[in-house]
């Protein structure tokens, strides 16, 4: 395997222009695009701000393109933030969490296992929580058990906020609402809303960010964590989330399932320190609204 490239921080620089600095022949854009495409890692984390900050005694490494985090091996995966503990990334929809009975290979889980190990052939990934195949968005992965472990008997203490976006079919009237029922699970591994006291609590609180009279779209936040809650509560409103056959949903023009983890923010487990992470709203959620509106 071709050496990767390492550099070490001497005094207070931006990143771009320390890059810059390293590669003199290689043109602006060039430069850039190694941080564009995730092949950037200062320390144990992988940076693609430009203007990070680094500080003396930083250790700047050029990922080579010939590596898992630049390969189509990636399937879409971006890794927006790691450390030696942890690893949180914006997964794409149509790719599982991790395997199941019926897909073993192309899972989250086994794409990072890879990158990990990569570079460290010891290293092992653990899975914390878990994202519907047809769900894009945040995610978080454990570098060891013990960061797992605290992560998942402590998770109500550690997750500050975990929001999603929703484009669901309708106009929602209520602006902000919250729906409480109890979930249960079918023999069809299809859950559905079942009387008070029958099976687990699921709560969801959503507020509308904008409507037209065939679609809405949802900022929609878990106070519990229940399979599909976000879309069996949705069609219990009579909301389907856009492409969720299973959930009742009649009308699919993403071609893809209108559910997005878009932001997830925790206490590190190790250091305690705050970390919030935003992804955009995806494209075609927006696009659908717009076409609607100007229909």
């Amino acid at each position: 395997m071709q050496k990767q490239p390492i550099f070490h921080v001497r005094e207070e620089a931006h990143l771009l222009p320390f890059l810059l600095e390293k590669y003199p022949g290689k043109g602006r854009n060039k430069v850039k695009s190694l941080l564009t495409r995730g092949q950037v890692m200062v320390g144990n984390r992988v940076v693609t701000r430009h203007d990070h900050l680094l500080a003396a005694g930083d250790k700047v490494t050029i990922l080579q393109t010939g590596s898992v985090q630049g390969r189509e091996a990636m399937a879409g995966v971006k890794i927006i933030y790691e450390d030696e503990s942890l690893l949180v990334i914006n997964k794409p929809p149509r790719l599982l969490s991790i395997a199941t009975d019926e897909e073993k290979e192309r899972t989250a889980y086994r794409i990072l296992n890879e990158y990990v190990q990569e570079r460290n052939p010891r290293a092992r990934l653990f899975i914390v929580h878990r994202l519907d195949r047809d769900t894009s968005g945040l995610m978080m992965f454990a570098k060891s058990e013990a960061v797992k472990n605290q992560l998942q008997d402590h998770w109500k203490d550690v997750i500050l906020e975990r929001s999603y976006v929703a484009l669901v079919e309708g106009a929602v009237e209520e602006k902000q609402s919250t729906i409480k029922t109890w979930l249960k699970e079918s023999s069809t591994k299809t859950m559905y809303v079942s009387q008070p006291g029958d099976g687990v609590v699921a709560i969801t609180h959503y507020q509308v960010i904008e409507r037209t009279s065939e679609y809405s779209l949802l900022a929609v936040q878990l106070e519990t964590g229940r399979k599909n809650q976000i879309r069996v509560h949705m069609q219990s409103i009579g909301h389907s989330v856009v492409g969720d056959k299973r959930y009742g949903s009649r009308k699919n023009p993403i071609a893809r399932l209108g559910l997005h983890a878009q932001i997830l923010a925790f206490k590190h487990p190790i250091t305690g320190e705050t970390l919030r992470f935003e992804t955009k709203i995806p494209n075609q959620f927006q696009r659908v609204l717009h076409e609607n509106k100007h229909s």
